[in-house]
Order: structure tokens, then C-alpha cells, then sequence
């Protein structure tokens, strides 16, 4: 099995989890108060940072409870730590409601979900090939 090293780097952070055995994310926990006004963004810190296994990055995404009752949301979702980052980790929450909406320390933010990175390797063209949906995009499937 794959390790996630991690280091509280406050007292006050919590170590995340999976809250079920078969959860892809794990929960991240704030360890500031801060007041998110409505329409605005601030950075929530964690108090941790961590090692990823080789190839792997962390994704950062909203969590499904703030976005339907309070509609707070990770603005960067999702939000990439790639495998060489050991700095601490912050979740960008954007306030979506028309009221403030207070971050706690204890608070589940954002959810962290490990996934394995496939490297490419770069070639320039002068053509790519054709394929059966070609160039359209944006809404070209309907409605």
C-alpha cells in the first residue's frame, strides 16, 4: 500500500482521514477563523503538509455539505498539490451565498483525494489526427 506522510505543523491541526473504508477523500481541516463575506475568496490553512507517494498528485475538492447548504466552494476545484510540494497545504474557498459564512478551526473544508499522474512525453506537430468529434465543443452534444 502506498503511504501519505504527513507533518502537523500546529499543534492545533488535525491529521485527515478517510471517514469510511471504501471514501476516496479524506477531509481537510481548517485550523484559522476567518469570516468568508459573500462573493469573496479567502485562503484556509491546514496546519499540515505532506509527502506524496511517487507519481501521485492530491486533489483538492469542494465538499458536497458546504456547497448545498452554504454555497462555500474550493474556487480552484479542483485544486492540484503535485508530489514535490512540502509547503503548507491551503484550500481557496469562495463564498457563493449572499450571506457571510464563518470558517472554524476543526471545520471540514475541503476533501483530498490521491490519484496516480500519467507523464507524457511532448511532441510538436504540424497536424493531429482526425477523430469522429473533431473540433467541436462547448455545448456541440445539445442540451
Amino acid at each position: 500500500m502506498n503511504k501519505l506522510k504527513i507533518v502537523k505543523l500546529k499543534d492545533s491541526a488535525i491529521i485527515p482521514k478517510y471517514e469510511h473504508c471504501r471514501d476516496s477523500g479524506m477531509d481537510l481541516i481548517s485550523t484559522e477563523e476567518i469570516e468568508i463575506k459573500p462573493g469573496k475568496s479567502k485562503l484556509i490553512k491546514t496546519g499540515i503538509s505532506v509527502e506524496l507517494p511517487p507519481n501521485t498528485e492530491a486533489q483538492i475538492r469542494p465538499r458536497s455539505g458546504l456547497a448545498l447548504k452554504h454555497q462555500i466552494t474550493v474556487l480552484n476545484t479542483p485544486g492540484t498539490i503535485d508530489e514535490g510540494y512540502r509547503g503548507e497545504i491551503g484550500v481557496i474557498l469562495i463564498n457563493h451565498s449572499l450571506l457571510s459564512f464563518k470558517v472554524l478551526p476543526g471545520m471540514r473544508i475541503a476533501q483530498m483525494v490521491i490519484v496516480p499522474i500519467i507523464r507524457v512525453e511532448i511532441e510538436e506537430t504540424n497536424s493531429l489526427n482526425s477523430s469522429i468529434r473533431g473540433i467541436n465543443g462547448f455545448g456541440s452534444t445539445g442540451i
